[in-house]
């Protein structure tokens, strides 16, 4: 659980260095996807799919 957890936050740090740079190219994208697998894999699996749910909700509710 330690190397995965470490491998996470190295990913989010990464991801973060993409994002203020301003550019996000291929090989960025490729490291977003890494990290989305990583955290599928993680105990916060459950957690990240039921507030991705409940913003699903939230943001359908809404009426224009």
């Amino acid at each position: 659980m330690a190397i995965s957890i470490s491998a996470i936050l190295l990913l989010i740090i990464l991801i973060v260095v993409f994002v203020r740079s301003g550019s996000l190219k291929f090989t960025h994208a490729l490291v977003c996807m890494l990290l989305g697998f990583c955290l599928a894999g993680s105990s916060l699996a459950p957690t990240l799919s039921d507030g991705i749910a409940a913003t699903a909700d939230v943001v359908s509710s809404v009426r224009p």
